[in-house]
């Protein structure tokens, strides 16, 4: 079998070839490509699962946290209602400590006077005994 083939042949054959591996190579590639679709479409489908889940708990945790905010600050205003009534009670308790502050003073202020007259009335006693022994002997 002898075959022979022009110049133009040849080049056809080779172009052919070409084209061949380049149809193959791109089969390939679109194949590739649908696959990494495929799961790209799964990942989406499994993130806005997710999504919907995370937001029905999130909005059951902010009306739960509203309502939670709402009894803080009711408890506060009741704390500070009743702490606005106890203002008299510790007033009263400074005008006491002023109170037994000056007793103190006062108390202070008599003991040392009774003490210096007490102390010049024992030796005026204590004098007038002794003379009244002297005078006796």
């Amino acid at each position: 079998m002898n075959v022979n083939l022009t110049g133009g042949e040849i080049a056809g054959l080779i172009a052919a070839i070409a084209f061949a591996i380049l149809a193959i190579s791109l089969a390939i590639m679109i194949f590739r490509t649908g696959k990494v679709i495929g799961e790209l479409n799964t990942t989406i489908e499994e993130v806005n699962k997710t999504i919907n889940v995370v937001t029905k708990n999130t909005d059951h945790l902010l009306i739960e946290v509203e309502g939670l905010l709402n009894k803080s600050n009711t408890t506060l205003d009741d704390v500070n209602g009743k702490l606005g009534m106890t203002d008299p009670l510790f007033l009263a308790v400074g005008n006491l400590g002023t109170s037994v502050s000056d007793l103190n003073n006062a108390t202070r202020n008599l003991t040392s006077q009774l003490g210096g007259k007490a102390k010049v009335g024992a030796t005026v006693g204590l004098s007038k005994k002794v003379g009244e022994k002297i005078t006796k002997l």
